[in-house]
């Protein structure tokens, strides 16, 4: 078991790299800045994709950098049924998450050096 998750989760039988505190309700969406690719067999609404440098196909994003799909008001994903294959790939508390969440961090107190 894995001592530095909290004691439910390891009772829970939950993944081991999930860190069950974390939830998407109590979070700034961080993930929701990052490039993301958008699959051929994705469902993702046409008007939601652009093309990156080397013409792939990625989730569009506004001028402040955040994913066009984020709702700015409640900063969940607007269209979260019909989400790229990433986003649902993409662990929430999982090492991913954890590595952009700490990232987002360090880049905060940076700024404010």
């Amino acid at each position: 078991m894995n001592s530095s998750l909290p004691e439910s989760s390891q009772d829970h039988g939950l993944d081991a790299d999930i860190d069950p505190s974390i939830q998407c309700s109590r979070c700034e969406a961080v993930c929701c800045r990052l490039t993301v690719y958008v699959m051929a067999d994705d469902a993702t609404p046409d008007w939601l994709i652009d093309q990156d440098e080397h013409g792939m196909d990625v989730m569009r994003r506004l001028d402040d950098g955040w994913c066009a799909a984020l709702d700015r008001e409640t900063m969940r994903c607007s269209i979260y049924a019909l989400r790229p294959q990433v986003c649902r790939d993409f662990d929430m508390g999982g090492a991913d998450c954890r590595q952009v969440r700490a990232n987002d961090r360090d880049l905060a107190i940076a700024v404010l050096d």
